[in-house]
């Protein structure tokens, strides 16, 4: 009886630890490629920032290139920098969760 406690009480925490290590693995993918997408933007917001303000400027979509005011453009490039810095925030508070361990009494 002991034997079969103990072994539903591995397979349990075995099962947590594949998914825990699994999150973990997803989250530290997430976190380059987002730090790369704010770089990305803040780049492009310090270019834009340099134009004088009458310069036609072309937003990309897809393989189209479609005219957009300077002002679009950087309210886009501002948003995805807030965007990228609350999911790094997000991914880092994860990784904490993650680190500090599941409760197991669930």
């Amino acid at each position: 009886m002991a034997d079969e406690s103990n072994r539903t009480a591995f397979l349990e925490i075995q099962s947590c630890m594949i998914e825990t290590t699994a999150k973990l693995k997803q989250v530290q993918n997430q976190m380059p490629t987002k730090e790369a997408e704010k770089k990305r933007a803040y780049l492009t917001l310090e270019e834009l920032r340099q134009l004088p303000d009458d310069t036609n400027t072309y937003k990309s979509i897809g393989r189209t290139f479609v005219l957009e005011p300077k002002s679009v453009l950087m309210s886009e490039q501002d948003q995805k920098i807030k965007d990228s810095e609350t999911a790094i925030a997000s991914c880092r508070y994860t990784k904490t969760v993650i680190y500090s361990g599941p409760a197991l009494g669930k």
